[in-house]
């Protein structure tokens, strides 16, 4: 059983902006790769799994999604980051998928592929809807990021809240 950290995108792996989808839109949160590379040695596989509700709004299509995730996975792989699989849902608030967070379809899907240990996974996120994933996907731990969407750090419902994934060395030791 392998250890592993899921990461939303927006918010935690790039700059919050309003539905990104543009190659010159994405910006990569500072110090994201000293933290990935940091996890890496720590021997945790890497997943993302996001909620993309600007396909299901007309905003983009999954053609320029995967575009930019593609690009992204490229940029990361540079930096000797591997990301082991990228789950996406495309669907809107109001469709009722079983894929959107806080549902648990990405990580289902996931766990199709690699034998992960839930109890020692964390899950990192900037949303209520994350964080909320991860208790009903029975991931342990979470930390939620004020990097992305504004929330109210006294009613978060993750295990610890911090700037960003740059400050997770100080919360993920092992």
């Amino acid at each position: 059983m392998q250890r592993a950290v899921f990461l939303d995108r927006d918010g935690v792996v790039n700059v919050e902006k309003n539905y990104t989808s543009k190659i010159e839109d994405f910006e990569f949160i500072d110090s994201l790769f000293d933290s990935l590379k940091y996890l890496q040695s720590l021997g945790y596989k890497l997943f993302i799994i996001t909620n993309q509700s600007g396909i299901a709004r007309g905003y983009y299509s999954i053609d320029d999604y995967k575009i930019l995730t593609n690009w992204m996975i490229d940029k990361l792989g540079e930096e000797g980051i591997v990301i082991d699989q990228v789950e996406f849902c495309p669907h809107g608030p109001e469709d009722n998928c079983s894929c959107r967070k806080p549902k648990t379809g990405m990580v289902d899907n996931i766990l199709k592929k690699h034998e992960i240990d839930l109890e020692n996974s964390w899950l990192i996120g900037d949303k209520t809807a994350d964080i909320e994933c991860a208790k009903n996907a029975k991931i342990k731990n979470t930390i939620q990021v004020k990097s992305g969407h504004k929330f109210d750090e006294k009613t978060s419902i993750a295990d610890f809240v911090c700037d960003s994934i740059k400050d997770i060395k100080n919360i993920i030791k092992t």
